[in-house]
């Protein structure tokens, strides 16, 4: 095991959350700015009228006007043509409903977002954006769109995605089974590293569908397989018809790897050609249509990394130790191993890192990515076998030494870690579509567009 002292954390969680934030209906035109003249918010009526009621909830006229500027302004800007109103009305109006039956599972969870995250979050965006928050507000309200209206919005989404990671994929688990069989039928197949650039139309069936409810979604699935047969634009049949989470953004699921891609198309996409689509492809959830878009890859590349073999001595200031005593501890125990003192035994005594102290300080063989930045930058530059002298990182006072440096191949352990990421990628999407058609099916919804 290496030392717990050094080794840096992930930060995966809030990754994943500017991830799905940026991936959410608000994306690209809401980050930026200059943008927000053609996005901002109707205001509400005095007098608003009911299109949906959800559960115990209602989603109002001024809710479904402002969605639709926003996605037909996001539509327009990829260059996607845009389907009839109606089509689009009542596509937006669906998405709306799942996310509110979503968050309502977040309410009933306990799941929030307090000021702080939402604070960090916003300031994460105005960064992203060459801003500091108060000019990335000044301009939004000078473009006409209200900064709390803003600040709503991206707080619903990160109450999306926390309930989603809490929901779905904070339950996702992969076995190393699992990794086994992905890696070897990868290496059956060839071309691991291949990608897809995919699109997708789905028709979706209730959970518990009757022959009857079947029946009329593979209908339905036939003439949108007719249309794109005569050449109608995959991506607004997208729009106006999948039942897919990606349909407002015209079907597009982005780059998958082939161990990304949903089971049900693992064994369609790897025939399609670029600028094809495939025939209807059923499964639980309904039947599916994937146009390949194109691809890019398939080499076996192999990753050498540079590592260290390396021991430390660490001390943590506390209420007894200053900053300053715990160097001068440090440069006291570098004078006795310079005398010729045994550096395993020092650590054992005198080391605050309980992990490589017990193993006389050995960390065992590390690259600059497995350690935090202060710590990587002497042991990447210290001579072999020389005791660096006493320096601060996040975690207190270290002295370390290189005892070896070697070139890994660590393809394997690459892969595997690839594997992990991308079988979880395709649980995650199959679990995710699975979980809003329970939501959906279990719910009280009535449809109040037409009164």
């Amino acid at each position: 095991m290496m030392g717990t002292g050094i080794i840096r954390s992930t930060g995966l969680f809030i990754r994943g959350i500017i991830r799905i934030l940026c991936c959410s209906l608000l994306s690209a035109t809401i980050w930026h700015p200059a943008t927000a003249q053609t996005t901002g918010y109707i205001q509400p009526l005095a007098l608003d009228r009911i299109v949906a009621i959800v559960n115990d909830d209602v989603i109002v006229a001024s809710e479904l006007a402002s969605r639709l500027r926003l996605v037909r302004s996001q539509l327009r800007s990829s260059g996607t043509r845009l389907p009839p109103d109606a089509a689009l009305q009542k596509q937006v109006l669906d998405r709306l409903i799942m996310d509110r039956l979503q968050l309502q599972v977040a309410e009933q969870s306990g799941v929030r977002v307090d000021e702080e995250s939402l604070n960090r979050s916003l300031q994460e965006m105005a960064r992203k954006n060459g801003y500091s928050l108060r000019d990335f507000r000044a301009i939004l309200q000078r473009d006409g769109y209200e900064f709390p209206r803003f600040r709503e919005d991206i707080r619903e989404q990160m109450l999306l995605a926390r309930v989603r990671q809490q929901q779905v994929a904070g339950r996702i688990r992969v076995s190393k089974r699992e990794i086994d069989n992905f890696l070897t039928n990868q290496a059956s197949r060839g071309g691991q590293n291949a990608e897809y650039h995919l699109s997708h139309i789905l028709i979706a069936i209730p959970e518990a569908a009757s022959p009857e409810q079947i029946e009329k979604a593979r209908k339905k699935g036939l003439e949108v397989l007719n249309k794109l047969k005569d050449d109608a634009d995959f991506s607004q049949l997208a729009v106006q018809v999948s039942d897919g989470q990606q349909a407002l953004q015209g079907g597009d699921l982005g780059w998958r790897k082939r161990g990304q891609l949903p089971t049900v198309f693992l064994e369609s996409v790897p025939k399609l050609q670029a600028g094809t689509h495939s025939e209807l492809i059923r499964s639980a959830s309904g039947f599916h249509i994937v146009k390949l878009q194109a691809t890019r890859g398939g080499a076996n590349e192999r990753y050498v990394i540079a590592q260290s073999r390396v021991r430390h001595i660490l001390i943590r200031p506390d209420e007894l130790t200053s900053e300053e005593d715990a160097k001068s501890r440090l440069l006291q125990l570098k004078q006795r191993l310079q005398e010729g003192a045994d550096f395993a035994t020092l650590a054992r005594s005198g080391s605050d890192d309980r992990g490589s102290a017990i193993k006389g300080g050995e960390i065992g063989w590390v690259s600059t990515a497995d350690v935090v930045p202060a710590f990587a930058e002497v042991m990447d530059s210290i001579p072999l076998k020389e005791i660096s002298p006493p320096f601060k990182s996040s975690f207190g006072w270290h002295i370390l030494q290189v005892m070896e440096r070697r070139n890994h191949d660590n393809t394997d352990t690459v892969r595997r870690t690839q594997a992990v990421a991308q079988i979880r990628e395709r649980k995650l999407d199959e679990e995710l579509q699975s979980w809003a058609r329970r939501l959906r099916d279990e719910a009280h919804i009535e449809y109040r567009l037409e009164e």
